[in-house]
């Protein structure tokens, strides 16, 4: 039986998500990182194990550059206990050893250290079957850094053979809640997409919801209740310094920062039910946007700048609609299922990320909004918060795996799953962050 009523549907929403984040195991710490399901026909790497001439290289880089092919779920790389040779210069390249373990690609690398007492890595692509060396690349930084040049390299080579740009060197934010002395800690972080590197941004007793990051991935937006109520608050990443930047009556919710950097998209009920709002971050001027006696929320923007699509029950069920701020004309964008929110807007504009219920179930999917076509890419039964990775290919959301919360990421074509669990802990809310220069 569906209630009419908005408001209750609102908080419908609003108790599964905190219901969500409150069943969680004792304790947190690093994602891991579990592939379920990879290319039908893998591309095979080798990547050989990377040379430290005259230096101390403290991570073993090679490894790190081979997970993170790996995890993309379009390469299986050579074990390396299998490899004939371990090159470190294309002198020492012999191609039959690497024909007979059927690699497609081999990638070697080596370090040395710069005038200024930087590590430089110097890496390099060949081409198995082509018997050629394909592309090298230059990458320096300090012994603190290594793992940034793993990522970085790994983005290369990722391009290099698939045409798409890495996103290996991004991050991610998510939500964190487990009991501690009898009451539920909440923890908002950040960390590589493998789960390393974890650094704690907020830290409270309240619930902390719907991160979200500035177009320069120097900030996070996010929705926390510490106050009593919920606000939404800015956080930049290097200084940890954090704003306040709403504190109305009612919801304050879902905020999405413009491709520009200089608004925010906001969901508030100051004046009534849910309505899109505009902050000018200047100014601190606000500009609704929406007016209609439905919940109107989840606004998402279009890579433009001059459209947002939102969830709105307006027709009768939760759907996604087009806004277009110059002329403040909505339009009806979904009409398969009868339930259809959160939308995540890849880069190229045509594809949108969604929860999507057709019957019983709430999975993830894609909608061409040219074609109108729509994909399920999941087939569990409680899916939400899908955020788009930045180049496209990929998507992350929240899921649940036996009693706990955890994150997963799917290709767009549904070809590639993997499975991101805390090692303990129950995860939530992730926002895919945008390149990081």
């Amino acid at each position: 039986m569906i209630d009419n009523n908005p408001l209750a549907n609102l908080w419908r929403t609003l108790s599964l998500a905190m219901i969500a984040l409150v069943v969680a195991a004792p304790a947190s710490a690093e994602l891991t990182i579990r592939v379920t399901q990879g290319s039908d026909q893998p591309t095979v790497i080798a990547v050989a194990p990377f040379v430290a001439r005259g230096v101390q290289v403290a991570d073993d880089v090679a490894a790190i550059v081979e997970a993170d092919l790996a995890r993309s779920g379009l390469f299986r790389p050579v074990e390396r206990a299998n490899m004939l040779s371990m090159p470190a210069n294309q002198d020492d390249v012999y191609y039959r050893d690497w024909r007979l373990l059927g690699a497609d690609y081999l990638v070697i690398g080596e370090f040395n250290e710069t005038a200024t007492g930087k590590l430089q890595l110097t890496f390099s692509l060949f081409s198995v079957l082509g018997q050629r060396q394909m592309w090298s690349h230059e990458v320096t930084g300090s012994a603190a850094q290594l793992r940034d040049m793993a990522h970085l390299a790994s983005d290369k080579i990722y391009q290099q053979i698939t045409g798409l740009r890495g996103i290996f060197s991004t991050r991610v934010a998510y939500v964190n809640a487990y009991p501690e002395r009898g009451a539920m800690l909440y923890r908002l972080l950040v960390s590589d997409i493998d789960g390393a590197r974890e650094r704690l941004l907020l830290e409270s007793r309240q619930p902390i919801m719907s991160p979200a990051w500035s177009s320069d991935g120097k900030e996070i937006a996010y929705v926390s209740f510490e106050t009593g109520r919920p606000a939404i608050f800015r956080q930049n990443l290097a200084t940890a310094s954090r704003r306040q930047l709403t504190d109305f009556e009612g919801l304050n919710s879902a905020p999405a920062w413009s491709p520009d950097g200089r608004s925010m998209a906001l969901a508030l009920s100051k004046d009534g039910n849910p309505e899109l709002y505009l902050l000018d971050l200047a100014s601190n001027q606000l500009t609704r946007l929406t007016r209609h006696f439905a919940i109107d929320t989840e606004p998402t923007w279009t890579p433009d700048g001059k459209q947002l699509l939102f969830t709105s029950d307006r027709g009768g069920t939760p759907q996604i609609y087009r806004l277009t701020l110059a002329s403040k004309k909505v339009e009806r964008i979904t009409w398969q299922g009868n339930y259809n929110a959160r939308p995540s807007l890849a880069p190229d504009g045509r594809t949108l990320a969604l929860i999507h219920r057709r019957e019983r179930d709430y999975r993830i999917a894609s909608l061409d909004l040219v074609t109108e076509r729509i994909i399920e890419l999941t087939d569990t039964a409680l899916d939400e918060s899908p955020t788009v990775a930045p180049n496209g290919a990929m998507l992350m959301y929240a899921t649940k795996q036996g009693d706990n919360g955890v994150l997963a990421a799917v290709s767009l074509d549904a070809g590639v799953k993997y499975l991101l669990p805390a090692r303990r802990g129950d995860v939530r809310e992730p926002a895919w962050s945008p390149f990081l220069r």
